[in-house]
């Protein structure tokens, strides 16, 4: 679990991307949004918090992680 664990820089990141995101979605109205712009949303502020990205878990599950296909060889 600690590979998956996020840089301070990145964190910061996403606690701006999901704040811009909600600030979004509060100017237009709660009601007049559309779901899924929720997702990710929810994810980036998730991800600011906890250092834990679903997103980069995804990824790296469907891709693999270059890095340590590298040390395999």
């Amino acid at each position: 679990m600690k590979d998956l664990k996020m840089s301070c820089a990145m964190r910061a990141f996403f606690l701006i991307f999901g704040s811009m995101l909600w600030l979004g979605i509060w100017l237009t109205g709660f009601a007049i949004v559309h779901w899924v712009l929720y997702i990710p949303a929810g994810f980036a502020i998730f991800a600011a918090i906890t250092g834990i990205c679903p997103g980069l878990i995804v990824t790296n599950m469907l891709l693999g992680d270059k890095d340590n296909n590298a040390k395999k060889d």
